[in-house]
């Protein structure tokens, strides 16, 4: 929740990680122009478009530390996507914003350059090259501020009856809303066998669980379509956007199919067995109203019409109120307290909390669409793992995030991906139950707090033999140990002290939306705010 993406320099010069990439990562900024100690698979090339910029005196600056810890990896990511780019220089761009399912070199020569779109209604996005099975690299990232929803009202109406229906479940009872409260930001309330037990939300069957906390769905409508995008300081492409924690949908609309028909949650066998349970109720009726008889022919249609309307609903503006203290701090210069304001401070301070580098915000800004507090990419924190998910029973099995998505889009070396997961966006944080994308953690102070002591004191997180117990040996490496708070050693100072933490926390809370305050915890998980 609070330090991201390998952006900052270690703690102090001579700080290597051996046996991982950040000692590559390291050796680019401050070894011999060359870098002709680091193995031939990170070596930046030293010819063409791609050359190393030369070697700085000093760790790099903050505006490399995006992908500083696995930045040798996105090396070799780019020497790829120049082999494939130069073996097919005169091929144009025939993929759409609909249709980016192949594999695309991008012509140096192409008149018009081609671009999609990432976001409703905002700028389409210039694509410079295209990685794997269709993912863009775009020239800018997007700003989510710049989209526009106008979604059809009785679409959403009629997602709104979809998300609501109770009978989409295998046995029936179990609807969206299950999981995501609007009573509580559309976060998980969480069943008392939940909390007693895994800490994450319950599926239609009581003895399955989701193998993943669920996020709020409030301001999901501004996560963009997954994409690449390289700053002029970053050594390679990195992505950002898509949905869920893994980035495995690209869509709002496709976003749905993975509870339907997921056995832990709504437990649908297939779209036909969908299908025959709706067809004939008032709700299929509507179906048909609004996208034809053939949803009732088609099951593959009729999963893309229910995708279509809940995708309508969720881009409604019922789903981003925007009504929050630090909304009317942004907007009305309503004034937060001396804690709050201290908290924010340590917020943006990138050698305190450092949460800013990924939790993106803008508190000058009179709009509080710049303040989503997540810049949608992705990051490897190495959470505790949580022994009660009943997946982690097997001590075989592992929740490695991203590369699972990477090796289904086919992006150069996947594995450099393990690991990492989605900077979810922090609004209403404060009242969620448990947090993390496993549900370790209890509190928001606890989930603050092992940002700033993970590397300090990590026996006080990790219980068993192991440091990072929850990323397999062969991926510690992508591990971010390089971000402030995180870049130090055990028996260091912290970054922050525990007074600093709960002044971060009491920020935290700030982003809470007006209609939910009254569910915060009265205190910052044991302490009592001030004044």
């Amino acid at each position: 929740m609070t330090s991201c993406r390998h952006r900052e320099r270690p703690i102090n010069e001579s700080q290597t990680h051996i046996g991982s990439r950040h000692m590559h990562d390291n050796a680019l900024h401050r070894s011999d122009p060359a870098n002709a100690n680091a193995p031939a698979r990170y070596r930046v090339p030293r010819t063409g478009a791609f050359a190393a910029a030369p070697a700085a005196p000093h760790s790099p600056p903050r505006t490399l530390q995006r992908r500083a810890s696995a930045g040798w990896a996105r090396a070799a990511l780019v020497v790829a996507m120049l082999a494939a780019a130069a073996a097919t220089t005169a091929t144009t761009v025939a993929a759409t914003a609909a249709d980016l399912s192949r594999p695309v070199a991008v012509s140096a020569q192409s008149e018009p350059q081609p671009s999609t779109q990432l976001l409703p209604g905002a700028p389409a996005s210039r694509i410079v090259a295209m990685i794997g099975r269709g993912t863009p690299q775009v020239a800018a990232k997007i700003d989510p501020a710049a989209a526009v929803f106008r979604p059809d009202p009785a679409l959403a109406a009629l997602g709104r009856r979809i998300f609501f229906d109770p009978r989409l479940s295998e046995p029936r009872g179990t609807s969206c809303a299950s999981c995501h409260d609007p009573g509580r930001a559309f976060a998980p309330t969480l069943s008392p066998a939940s909390l007693a037990g895994p800490r994450v939300p319950q599926g239609s069957r009581p003895t399955h669980f989701s193998r993943r906390n669920a996020p709020s769905l409030l301001y999901v409508r501004y996560i963009p379509r997954r994409y690449f995008y390289q700053d002029d300081d970053a050594l390679a492409p990195a992505p950002f956007g898509g949905l869920f924690s893994d980035g495995r949908a690209d869509t709002l609309a496709e976003q749905l199919r993975g509870p339907l028909f997921d056995p832990n949650e709504m437990n649908n066998a297939s779209p036909a067995a969908l299908l025959r349970k709706i067809e004939s109720t008032e709700l299929g009726q509507a179906l048909v109203e609004r996208f034809g008889p053939d949803v009732h022919r088609d099951a593959a249609r009729m999963t893309r019409a229910l995708g279509d309307a809940m995708q309508a609903y969720l881009q409604s503006d019922e789903m981003a109120p925007f009504t929050s203290r630090f909304d009317r701090y942004v907007t009305k210069h309503v004034p937060l307290t001396p804690q709050e304001q201290h908290g924010l401070a340590l917020f943006k301070n990138p050698d305190k909390g450092n949460c800013m580098s990924c939790h993106a915000l803008s508190d000058t800004a009179s709009r509080p669409e710049r303040s989503l507090f997540t810049d949608f990419g992705y990051d490897a924190i190495a959470v505790p793992r949580n022994y009660a998910l009943p997946a982690n029973r097997d001590p075989r099995h592992f929740d490695n995030g991203l590369c699972e998505t990477a090796k289904q889009l086919r992006w150069p070396d996947p594995t450099q991906w393990c690991g990492y997961l989605r900077t979810p966006g922090l609004r209403n944080v404060a009242i969620k139950e448990t947090f993390m994308h496993n549900g370790v953690f209890d509190t928001l102070r606890d989930a603050v707090a092992f940002y700033n002591t993970r590397s300090t004191d990590p026996k006080h997180w990790y219980h068993g033999r192991d440091t990072f117990d929850d990323v397999p040996t062969a991926y510690r490496g992508n591990i971010n140990v390089n971000s402030t708070p995180m870049n130090r050693r055990p028996g260091m100072p912290p970054a922050m002290t525990e007074a600093d933490i709960d002044d971060l926390v009491a920020f935290l809370r700030t982003l809470t939306d007006e209609r939910y305050a009254g569910l915060m915890p009265a205190t910052l998980g044991g302490k009592a705010a001030r004044p």
